[in-house]
């Protein structure tokens, strides 16, 4: 850490040395850091937002899922039920009743090939949006780090971090858009 605060400082002084006016450069960055640094903050609040409903999402199509497999695997065990029962009555009438029975859990709204169907398509939404998270979470780091740069920049009068946020925020929007579309 000390390192690199020593860097910095360096840095610093080497633009003091320069005879740059620091003042009129000073008065020049916070004019124009303000609105910049709302501006950054309002993306990285939506980001934020954004993620928090791709997760949101994520959780909800899991349990749904869960419990269309939940229901899928209980009719499959009342389905097994019904077929041993009908293969081990020696009542024929029964044996059919059962069998009929045991074949009505296979089709139908509730039935097992819809609600494998049912929770095939909710994974498949919700490993999308697993695809998604980790842009939208590079992205949000992006931000921050602009934000942090554009006060460093204040702080420092420093034009190389004024505009270097301007490249960070560029890149957060850049990730912000990966995640949105899956482009790459």
């Amino acid at each position: 850490m000390a390192l690199v605060t020593d860097s910095v400082m360096k840095l610093l002084r080497k633009n003091e040395e320069k005879g740059e006016p620091s003042a009129e450069q000073g008065s020049k960055i916070k004019s124009k850091a303000g609105l910049v640094i709302n501006i950054f903050a309002a993306l990285l609040a939506f980001n934020m937002w954004f993620q928090g409903s791709l997760n949101s999402k994520v959780m909800n199509n899991t349990i749904q899922a869960n419990d269309l497999w939940n229901f899928y695997q209980a009719k499959s065990i009342k389905q097994t039920s019904y077929e041993l029962a009908a293969q081990q009555t020696l009542d024929p009438a029964k044996a059919k009743k059962w069998a009929e029975k045991a074949a009505s859990y296979e089709e139908g709204p509730e039935g097992k090939k819809a609600l494998l169907e049912q929770a095939k398509a909710l994974e498949a939404q919700r490993d999308h949006y697993k695809l998604q998270l980790p842009w939208i979470g590079y992205a949000s780091t992006a931000y921050q780090l602009s934000i942090v740069l554009l006060s460093a920049s204040i702080l420092s009068v420093s034009m190389a971090l004024f505009w270097g946020s301007f490249v960070m925020a560029g890149a957060g929007i850049f990730l912000m858009l990966q995640g949105f579309l899956l482009f790459l």
